[in-house]
């Protein structure tokens, strides 16, 4: 069984190939991402690579292997039913399962992940709106769109909300901007580089452009 910090670069790499799936994730990226010296990230990297988790190239960066993007999902499959289980279950705030499903996800035995996915009813996104990927690795990825790219008029589902941060997840929340809410665009403002939105039924609220590029949204 891989250790607990294999598994967590297997998920960090995965999460930062997102953003651009057709570049290798730079080496300063991952060392970043993982708190740790580039020369650390880089040890270890050579490490996975000889197990055949990554592809990495000296000057250009690093890219998981089949196997390893298989083992990112089951470990992202983990942590986000126990960040699911932890709210509907077990009451915590969403603003706080990010970090307690963090420690969690390296314990839970398969016996145990498949009884939560029991309990839950077979889920698809986690509390956040990220979908949480099939046993076979699959994962159900909606094409949507940041609020940050909707136009005045716009109106749309909020469905995955990408900052894990706890202050940044009872913002929204405290304004209604929560996964499963219609918003409708009321305004953009270029120079102040601010959105207001309208969730159905709550006030409207403008935000800064770089947390609406967090807020993801579906059609409505």
């Amino acid at each position: 069984m891989p250790s607990a910090t294999v598994e967590d670069y297997m998920k960090t790499i995965y999460g930062l190939q997102q953003r651009d799936p057709r570049r290798l994730v730079p080496m300063g990226d991952l060392a970043s991402a993982m708190g740790v010296a580039p020369g650390t990230a880089t040890s270890m990297i050579k490490t996975l690579s000889a197990s055949s988790l990554v592809n990495y190239e000296p000057r250009g960066g690093v890219r998981l292997t089949h196997s390893g993007e298989q083992l990112a999902l089951h470990v992202l499959r983990r942590h986000r039913l126990v960040e699911l289980f932890l709210v509907k279950v077990l009451g915590l705030d969403w603003s706080q399962v990010h970090e307690e499903a963090d420690q969690l996800e390296h314990a839970i035995s398969d016996t145990v992940l498949e009884r939560i996915d029991e309990l839950l009813d077979r889920p698809s996104v986690d509390p956040h709106g990220d979908p949480i990927p099939t046993p076979m690795g699959r994962v159900d990825l909606r094409p949507l769109q940041s609020l940050s790219q909707c136009a005045p008029g716009d109106t749309g589902r909020i469905a995955r909300v990408t900052d894990q941060d706890a202050k940044f997840l009872r913002f929204v929340d405290r304004h209604g901007l929560t996964p499963g809410v219609v918003v409708s665009i009321d305004r953009r403002d270029e120079l102040a580089d601010a959105v207001t939105v309208h969730p159905e039924g709550g006030d409207a609220v403008t935000i800064g452009t770089a947390a609406a590029k967090k807020i993801l949204v579906a059609s409505a």
